[in-house]
């Protein structure tokens, strides 16, 4: 014994990214199979989005221990998608249960899809907001990266599956779907980023 503590080993953002991928993807191919339908597929959704969370918690320390010292802007990135990521699982829980359990009107059901929706656009823009506010170059290069794979894999899947279902050779799949996968698209670019530059980047 020599006295020395060890720091515990603490689990990596990427672990939390994979459990997530996982899930959805789970969830994305028993919605495809018609094992569960679409309200039933979002629900069951609110779980692996919670990881979101502490992906974001433990790349944030990997970052902070990298420059020695804690990072302001990935505080403020964590804390705006924490709340629009519960805004978001409030709000869906909320149409669901209206949805399910009244007959609501068509301005009601109107207001209540639209909530869900925001969520998620605000999600987007605490991303935005991290490349503006971040003064580390190359944090902010690695997360524009990710957000250039993120929109190549979205839009691009969102072309190929659009044709496909045109063809009447797939199903249709609901356009909400598509941020689902825009998000997936980051983890693409943070293992494109370790690949090439060492590091998984910051969202």
């Amino acid at each position: 014994m020599n006295g020395t503590a060890q720091t515990p080993q603490r689990r990596g953002p990427m672990l939390y990214v994979g459990l997530m991928f996982a899930a959805i993807g789970t969830v994305i191919a028993l919605a495809a199979t018609g094992a569960i339908n679409g309200p039933t597929a979002l629900i069951v959704m609110i779980a692996p989005l919670w990881l979101i969370i502490p992906a974001i918690k433990a790349a944030n320390r990997r970052a902070e221990a990298s420059c020695g010292g804690k990072n302001e802007v990935n505080r403020r990135y964590t804390k705006r998608v924490a709340t629009f990521t519960s805004f978001y699982l409030a709000t869906l829980a909320l149409m669901t249960f209206v949805s399910k359990d009244y007959d609501p009107s068509l301005e009601l059901r109107t207001f209540l899809a639209i909530l869900p929706g925001l969520a998620i656009a605000g999600v987007f823009w605490a991303i935005g907001r991290l490349i503006v506010e971040q003064t580390d170059e190359f944090i902010r290069m690695l997360t524009i990266r990710q957000s250039l794979w993120a929109t190549g894999f979205a839009l691009s899947a969102a072309s190929v599956w659009g044709f496909l279902e045109n063809a009447e050779i797939v199903i249709h799949v609901d356009a909400y779907w598509w941020a689902v996968v825009w998000f997936l698209g980051l983890g693409l670019g943070a293992i494109a980023n370790r690949i090439q530059y060492g590091t998984w980047g910051a969202v």
